[in-house]
């Protein structure tokens, strides 16, 4: 049998166009003799849908659609995901569900039965959950098979790898006591740095200790914070993962269950390209997919807007991309002369507004109020917001999205400025902490085979430069140190005693800890962020605002 893997990109909410897309997906793999094609999960809708769901008429929409994808298939099997109405009078109103189409008819309907409430996941707010796992006997090029179909989370029920049960049920074990020939799975699985061998590794394994193939095709593109990395895979009956397609990237690749490939399979990529290959497709999917064409960014000569920028122009584009320097008094000379650097290296528009009239008027008009106090972050942040005022009239002006260029570290502990360096409409690095922001800058020149960041710019000590020789240090630890109890505290959720049981002293990571917790209002202000590690500022991870901690 031959088997495509039609990993597409679809858009929330754009049912016809995500139809389009699988029917000319359709037939490119009938034009290559394939007799089956999957997609990925709730393609017809778009992953993840969230409250659009709530809408009779979009879910109608979404329903209707899968009548003309079965009257396409012919001569192929195609197996879609969408949203499948309940009938029954109890439960949640709609099934997380995969259509099997064959010559104008729908053979089966399969409804997910784990369905995820951790991290980004909410699917128990829309979907109820299937209760039972049937295998499908199908016919291809004239030779009966038995088939397995199984949607995203029904894969992830691995007690021994993820060393606890979530799950009463277990759907890969249903399958392999109906005697299935072959596993196909629809997925939309976000991307987190790490997470795709991870994910191989657990469907190796799986698919080894039932010695049942896989076929497995994942969503790829970017809606909103999430990045679906695509990486679609089959593993024969041994878990080896004999063909794999791109990561991000649509792609098709075909399999012939039949007969191995000649050739190894496309390989995934390094942590640190995986990382900026997602925030590329992240940004380029997010800024089209909400209408903008161009973003403008300020460049202060740090690393943190050199980044966002070079990646920006990665994946709009030199031409769409504006950069904007606005030095104050505070300014040293290199910030300026780093900022028209990197927008000379990069081949971006530059512009220098100077914000000194402003923050001397802002500075003069408060003077009256500020009389008698010792100056401050009040006074040091007009400069901030200066800048924010001056991006977003641009952006009002000509239409063009403002990226903001925080980092997670500086957003953790709240070195930012609400309504100053925060004004934007996505925040490309929110998610990436200090150290990995140097990372990449040092991928990106390795990348291009020159400095497109100004080594200056990775050199220089980082510095908001709100006053006169400041560093980050003055207020912060070592950003090694900071980005390593950060990420105990908030993507491992450790308690202050395991942290400082890891060799922190304990005031320190007191210290940090209160920071991150009193910061949460806001990061709740904050810019869409786009999620690259396993615990990001976002949708998946929901805290308190008015809330008291016992350290």
């Amino acid at each position: 049998m031959l088997i495509a893997l039609a990993q597409i990109n679809p858009t929330v909410g754009d049912i016809d166009g995500n139809v389009e897309k699988i029917l000319s997906a359709i037939d490119v793999a009938r034009s290559k003799s394939a007799n089956m094609v999957l997609f990925p999960e709730l393609s017809v809708p778009g992953y993840p849908p969230r409250d659009l769901l709530l809408r009779k008429n979009f879910v109608q929409r979404n329903v209707a659609a899968i009548e003309r994808i079965a009257s396409a298939s012919k001569d192929i099997i195609s197996v879609v995901g969408f949203a499948s109405p309940n009938t029954d009078s109890a439960g949640k109103e709609l099934y997380n569900a995969a259509a099997v189409c064959q010559d104008g008819k729908v053979l089966s309907t399969y409804r997910k039965r784990l369905l995820p409430t951790y991290d980004v996941f909410d699917e128990s707010r829309y979907f109820a959950p299937g209760d039972t796992t049937d295998s499908l006997d199908i016919t291809v090029a004239g030779q009966p098979m038995r088939l397995g179909v199984t949607i995203c989370e029904d894969l992830w029920n691995d007690e021994p790898y993820i060393n606890r049960k979530l799950y009463g049920a277990d759907p890969i074990a249903d399958l392999a006591k109906l005697g299935v020939d072959l596993i196909v799975n629809i997925s939309a699985s976000p991307f987190s740095m790490g997470k795709q061998r991870s994910r191989e590794e657990l469907f190796s394994r799986q698919v080894a200790e039932h010695s049942i193939p896989l076929a497995l095709v994942n969503q790829v593109g970017g809606n909103d914070d999430l990045i679906f990395d695509g990486a679609s895979a089959f593993f024969d009956a041994s878990g080896k993962c004999t063909v794999r397609c791109k990561s991000f990237a649509e792609d098709m690749q075909f399999v012939d269950t039949d007969s191995p490939p000649s050739s190894l399979p496309i390989e995934l990529p390094k942590d640190i390209a995986a990382v900026h290959d997602a925030l590329v497709l992240g940004t380029r999917d997010y800024v089209t997919k909400c209408g903008f064409s161009d973003v403008v960014i300020g460049l202060s000569g740090g690393i943190d807007s050199a980044v966002t920028a070079a990646l920006a122009v990665e994946a709009l584009g030199k031409e769409s991309v504006y950069g904007v320097a606005m030095p104050s008094r505070i300014s040293s000379d290199h910030s300026v002369d780093d900022a028209e650097q990197l927008s000379t290296n990069l081949g971006i528009d530059h512009r220098v507004i100077p914000i000194n009239k402003i923050h001397k008027v802002a500075e003069e008009t408060l003077a009256p109020s500020f009389k008698g106090t010792t100056p401050g972050v009040a006074e040091e942040n007009i400069q901030a917001r200066a800048r924010g005022g001056i991006l977003m009239a641009l952006s009002n002006k000509f239409g063009w999205l403002l990226l903001t260029t925080g980092n997670k570290s500086e957003l953790a502990v709240g070195y930012c400025t609400l309504y100053g360096d925060m004004c934007g409409g996505l925040a490309v690095i929110s998610d990436v902490p200090k150290m990995m922001v140097y990372g990449l800058a040092r991928y990106i020149n390795e990348r291009a085979g020159q400095p497109m960041i100004p080594q200056n710019t990775i050199d220089k000590v980082p510095s908001a430069e709100l006053r006169e020789n400041q560093t980050d240090q003055d207020s912060l630890p070592p950003y090694d140190v900071l980005d390593a109890i950060l990420q105990q505290y908030v993507e491992k959720e450790l308690d202050i005693a395991d942290i400082v049981a890891s060799g922190f002293d304990r005031d320190l990571v007191v210290e940090i800890a209160r920071k991150v917790d009193r910061n949460e209002y806001k990061r709740k202000q904050a810019a869409t962020g786009l999620k690259v590690t396993s615990r990001a500022f976002g949708s998946g991870r929901r805290m308190p605002i008015a809330a008291k901690y016992a350290y």
